[in-house]
């Protein structure tokens, strides 16, 4: 009842920005099985065939709507589709991929599981963030969780098709790191541009960022991967490849990414950044039924410490909103 009332107390929303993050946490899941799936491919291809295919879906619902949209953007505007495009998205899926198919889904969806510490650390002085004192526990649960993961990666025993030397699985936990960073930076970007442009619509920027991202994927197609695509004989799935970097361009970047940015602007910045964990959770849940095992045990210790410090974090949260007179 008390968690009831504060969240009805706020002045956003936060009940449903709660609901749309878990959403897009269950779609964004998906993108970390795909690498595991689609194997043969190299992490450049699936960057660019995911990104393409994004492009291609986000141009025909913009197409519709481009004279309302395209006037209002001003050139720090498409500056902030730049570099956000760039981070978010073609880096940050090309290290997730690199990650995944040397280490697995679960190393990878840990490590980024991360996240959560470096955008609270980012918000702690926005208006409305609960204190940092107040969550320290919470993150801390979340920073050991990590480490144990770490942990088990170095000692176990990983499937001959994964990196088997010391130096090649950290060579994996490092784009794992790569990739953490680099979307930190995109949720706190995106977070902030949102607050400052409330007047442009999570579903519009959605679209944008995907003709954008696409048009940027389609150069790098052109660039990195066309003058060794004459060589390459080998045969493979072309038809799952393209089903599947569509399946993800409608569900996880366009979909998820709307949801994503619809529960932005219903939650502060360092419960959005808690929110992100449900992508770990899901991207948990998907690779061990895919590999069809149970987690070991230092995952299992991860998982935990994971689960609970955003339980802690979104506890505290409903404490900070809580009125002081809920009747």
């Amino acid at each position: 009842m008390r968690y009831a009332a504060a969240i009805s107390g706020t002045e956003k929303p936060v009940f449903a920005g709660i609901v749309y993050g878990v959403m897009a946490g269950a779609l964004w899941g998906v993108i970390f099985l795909v690498p595991r799936v689609l194997s043969m491919f190299s992490a450049t291809e699936l960057m660019v065939g995911r990104y393409v295919a994004y492009g291609i879906v986000s141009l025909v619902f913009l197409l519709p709507v481009a004279r309302r949209v395209l006037p209002r953007l001003d050139r720090r505007d498409w500056f902030t589709l730049f570099w956000l495009s760039v981070a978010g998205n073609l880096i940050y899926y090309f290290m997730l991929a690199i990650a995944v198919q040397r280490v697995g889904v679960a190393a990878t969806s840990l490590v980024i599981g991360m996240l959560p510490v470096l955008v609270t650390l980012a918000g702690s002085t926005d208006h409305n963030a609960v204190p940092l004192r107040r969550l320290a526990l919470p993150l801390a649960a979340i920073v050991l969780g990590v480490l144990c993961n770490g942990a088990d990666v170095l000692t176990a025993r990983l499937p001959a098709d994964y990196a088997q030397s010391t130096g090649a699985r950290l060579l994996g936990l490092g784009a794992a790191v790569a990739a953490l960073l680099s979307w930190s930076a995109y949720a706190i970007g995106n977070a902030r541009f949102l607050m400052r442009r409330s007047d442009m619509s999570s579903h519009d920027w959605s679209l944008l960022m995907g003709v954008t991202t696409g048009a940027l994927a389609l150069l790098t197609g052109v660039l990195v991967l066309g003058p060794s695509a004459a060589s390459h004989h080998v045969a493979r799935p072309w038809g799952w490849f393209t089903l599947a970097m569509f399946a993800i361009a409608i569900g996880a970047s366009m979909v998820g990414t709307g949801l994503w940015n619809a529960a932005t602007r219903r939650l502060p910045l360092t419960l959005g950044g808690q929110m992100i964990i449900f992508e770990t959770i899901f991207a948990l849940f998907y690779g061990f039924c895919y590999d069809a095992r149970l987690p070991r045990p230092l995952e299992l210790a991860a998982i935990f410490l994971l689960l609970g410090g955003v339980a802690g974090s979104s506890w505290a949260h409903a404490a900070r909103h809580a009125p002081e007179h809920p009747g």
